[in-house]
């Protein structure tokens, strides 16, 4: 339960960031105003939007492009923050110092530090903050959760995660933070498995029981890059737990056949495959036929409003990302990703994006055998292992 008093009614909601990814954020604040349960009073844009950006329906929210006097003037009890990973913390503290509750967008912090500083924060002043890793809302976490406690596959070796996806190069052109480490001397960490393939990692750890910071006790990344970016777009990382598992996230933004990312947990007796973004789980075990499920998905910013007015059981509070934080920082502090050798990339003119040839089955390699690029035999991986940045 929050210590904060329930609320009724439609909630005031202040959106920070409604463009890009935002404008997701817009389309579903509309259904859930259309349900009765929030309403936008506000838009927090350096720019403000133009009457055609603000989905019909929402009316005229009040805008600015100061966060904090906006909250004030709105009687926000809500705030969505969709805006640059670096602004993150700060805009999450103004909130909580404000009593305004939270949805704030993965990744959270783009270091442990951050997100040590907003969780501490936001917890002092009372205040409810979920993390918008919308796939942990999916019905499909707790029941293969219970598939796996229930010994359904048997014993659990690991879990692997693969994400074979494809961006255009001006997705690095969308804004000056996109494909950077650091952003004139503030981190940025927009890398592909701390932000577009951040939910295969989250998932992962999720579904391994392996959420708190204390389960890591070692972190192997890899990373490369094809694209001209700083950070990387093409990378793998396997993180020991202090139950014993291992888990492999592999993930490119440059696949030759892009598709569906997945999450994949061993048993000694069988296999659990979810493709988190269908809500669709496929599982396979010993002594009977391949059984596919599909799931519903509770909605973030539902759950938060419900946690709020009655108490419903918050489904990604700032604790459940403690062990993708510690990701999040290994990546951080690891060397620059690798540049890859003209040979290993080729250009797809017709996309206009940068392709790796035989990628997609590298990245399906590592979720299926829980071994890194290097260990599969790519030639450009180097390993480089964080045994002891994981501790606080």
């Amino acid at each position: 339960m929050s210590t904060a008093e329930p609320m009724s009614g439609p909630v005031p909601i202040v959106l920070a960031g409604a463009r890009g990814h935002g404008r997701w954020h817009l389309d579903n604040i509309r259904r859930l105003q259309d349900k009765g349960i929030v309403r936008l009073a506000g838009v927090c844009e350096l720019t403000p939007l133009t009457p055609a950006e603000i989905p019909e329906g929402l009316g005229t929210p009040e805008q600015s492009a100061d966060f904090g006097a906006l909250l004030d003037t709105t009687g926000a009890r809500i705030a969505v923050v969709c805006t640059p990973i670096p602004t993150h913390t700060d805009l999450a503290l103004t909130a909580a110092g404000k009593g305004v509750h939270l949805l704030l967008e993965k990744p959270p912090a783009p270091s442990y530090a951050e997100f040590r500083r907003m969780a501490e924060g936001v917890a002092e002043a009372g205040v409810v903050c979920q993390i918008g890793f919308q796939s942990l809302g999916s019905h499909a976490v707790p029941a293969i959760r219970e598939l796996i406690g229930n010994g359904a596959i048997g014993d659990i070796a690991g879990v692997g995660g693969a994400g074979a996806w494809a961006r255009a190069e001006s997705y690095y052109r969308r804004a000056p933070w996109a494909g950077k480490r650091r952003l004139n001397g503030v981190d940025v960490i927009d890398g592909a498995l701390t932000n577009p393939l951040a939910h295969a990692v989250a998932t992962a750890l999720a579904l391994a029981g392996a959420t708190r910071a204390d389960d890591v006790t070692r972190i192997e990344t890899e990373l490369a890059h094809a694209n001209a970016i700083e950070s990387d777009d093409t990378s793998c990382v396997r993180v020991s737990t202090a139950d014993g598992l291992e888990i492999v996230v592999a993930a490119t933004l440059c696949a030759e056949d892009p598709d569906d990312p997945y999450v994949v947990v061993h048993g000694n007796r069988g296999r659990i495959t979810y493709w988190y973004k269908q809500d669709r789980v496929l599982l396979q075990r010993a002594g009977h036929g391949p059984e596919e499920f599909e799931y519903g998905r509770t909605d973030l910013l539902e759950n938060l409003v419900e946690h709020l007015v009655d108490g419903t059981e918050l489904l990604v509070p700032p604790a459940a990302t403690e062990s993708f934080m510690r990701v999040v920082e290994a990546i951080r502090v690891a060397p620059d990703p690798v540049q890859l050798p003209d040979d290993a990339w080729r250009p797809l003119p017709d996309e206009e994006r940068r392709v790796v040839p035989g990628i997609d089955g590298l990245v399906a390699a590592a979720a299926d055998t829980l071994a890194l690029f290097s260990e599969l035999g790519a030639p450009w991986a180097f390993p480089t292992a964080h045994p002891k940045e994981v501790s606080p």
